[in-house]
């Protein structure tokens, strides 16, 4: 095992970093807990992407951002840090809510199919990574892990979702995609975020209504 369980580790901003740039920005600090998001492709009709976007948009111009500057990847980054945090807490939280609304067909309400995904998650906790919380919700994952280098994080966020899609379409007898390509993840700065994280994937099937054997959950005890 990698780290002591007894001893949690958080973002440190002197610290080496790396950041990876694709659809979203990716941030990964060897040893530092991640809080990490991924969904199924259909977990987000069109619809409720557009809205979104049009909403983030209009906030960015409502608070001072050009026009020309709204086709940046991020275009938060030139508002002041203030406003930023704003952003980013507010549309985070929205996404996150709109995914609790259970959209597409939430295959991993099956019980079979969320064990399936528990259990790749679980594999080589202790090994590759340490593993602190997740949520199998029926068209997303939550998860809280420490990686013990900084490119470590999304190579293993890409093996576990290659592995889980092909157990998955074998078990319902299709092929295709199954997980949406990029996920979001963001290093958890203090333990009073840690803590509150550990609450929110908790909680998050009370919040969208599940019954128990809608969702597999599972919390270590640390710290």
């Amino acid at each position: 095992m990698f780290l002591d369980t007894s001893h949690i580790q958080f973002f440190d901003p002197g610290d080496e970093t790396t950041i990876v740039e694709r659809r979203l920005p990716h941030w990964g600090q060897a040893g530092a807990i991640s809080f990490i998001t991924w969904r199924t492709h259909d977990s987000m009709p069109r619809e409720v992407v557009k809205a979104w976007q049009e909403e983030r948009m209009q906030w960015l111009l409502d608070h001072g951002m050009a026009r020309a500057d709204l086709g940046l990847q991020d275009p938060s980054q030139l508002l002041p840090m203030p406003l930023r945090r704003e952003f980013k807490n507010r549309f985070r939280h929205r996404w996150q809510d709109r995914l609790d609304h259970c959209h597409g067909e939430c295959e991993l309400r099956d019980q079979k199919l969320a064990t399936l995904v528990a259990n790749s998650l679980r594999h080589f906790d202790e090994d590759r990574y340490l593993l602190t919380d997740f949520v199998i919700m029926p068209n997303h994952v939550h998860l809280l892990a420490a990686f013990p280098d900084e490119s470590s994080m999304l190579k293993q966020c890409e093996s576990w979702k290659h592995y889980t899609a092909a157990q998955i379409n074998r078990e319902l007898g299709r092929s295709g995609r199954f997980w949406q390509q990029d996920g979001f993840d963001h290093l958890v700065r203090t333990e009073e975020q840690f803590r509150y994280l550990r609450g929110y994937v908790q909680e998050n099937p009370s919040r969208a209504g599940l019954m128990i054997g809608e969702y597999d959950h599972y919390s270590r005890s640390v710290m």
